[in-house]
C-alpha cells in the first residue's frame, strides 16, 4: 500500500516533465501519421473487393485470423498503470510490425507498407523511451520473434494484410486515447 501511495506522485512528476512531454508529443504525431496512412496502405495492397477497412464483415474473419496464425495485440486501458500501458503499447506495436514484416514479402505493392513499418518502428522507439523513464529499474524489451503465418494462397495473404491493418487501426486508436491522457499540453489548451 505504501508503495502505491509513493509511486503515484513520482508518476505524476514524470508525466509532467518537459522531456517526457516532448516524447508524448512526438508519439502522438507518429500515431496520427500511422492512422492516416492505414487507408492508403490498405488500398494499395488489398485488391479483394470484399475486404474493406471499415466493415461489419471484419468480425466474421476472426476464425480465419486464427487459422492463419494472427495473434491479437494486447489490450490498452486508461485504468492500467502508466508502465503497464506503455509496455503493452510497445509489445502491441512490435507484434503488428512483425505481422506486417511476415506478410510484406508476399505483397505485390510494398511501398506504403515499407513506410508504415518505418513509422511503427519510430513510434516503438519513442514508447520505449517513455517506458525506460517510467521504470524504476532498467528492463530490456525483448525483440519480437518473427511471425510464422500460414499463407498458402494469395487470398490468405490478402486476408492477413487486411486483418493486420484493421487491428493496427484499432490498436492505434487505443494508443491515441492513452497518449492523449498523458499529454499535459491538452490540459493547458482546455484551461485557456
Amino acid at each position: 500500500m505504501a508503495t502505491v501511495a509513493r509511486s503515484a506522485p513520482l508518476q505524476e512528476t514524470l508525466v509532467e516533465g518537459a522531456q517526457f512531454q516532448e516524447i508524448v508529443q512526438r508519439s502522438r504525431s507518429l500515431i496520427q501519421k500511422i492512422l492516416l496512412s492505414i487507408p492508403d496502405t490498405h488500398k494499395s495492397c488489398i485488391h479483394t473487393q470484399t475486404l474493406q477497412l471499415v466493415s461489419s464483415e471484419n468480425a466474421k474473419l476472426v476464425m480465419m485470423a486464427s487459422t492463419i496464425g494472427i495473434p491479437s495485440a494486447p489490450l490498452l486501458s486508461e485504468n492500467l498503470p502508466l508502465e503497464t500501458n506503455l509496455k503493452r503499447m510497445s509489445e502491441g506495436l512490435q507484434l503488428l510490425r512483425s505481422l506486417l514484416s511476415a506478410i510484406f514479402p508476399r505483397l505485390e505493392n510494398k511501398d506504403k507498407v515499407i513506410g508504415l513499418m518505418a513509422d511503427i518502428r519510430d513510434l516503438v522507439v519513442q514508447i520505449n523511451k517513455m517506458l525506460k523513464m517510467a521504470q524504476a529499474e532498467a528492463v530490456v524489451q525483448p525483440s519480437p520473434t518473427p511471425m510464422a503465418l500460414r499463407l498458402p494462397g494469395q487470398y490468405d495473404v490478402q486476408v492477413a494484410a487486411h486483418l493486420t491493418l484493421v487491428q493496427l487501426q484499432s490498436f492505434g486508436q487505443d494508443t491515441v486515447r492513452c497518449l492523449r491522457r498523458l499529454d499535459q499540453s491538452n490540459d493547458e489548451e482546455t484551461e485557456s
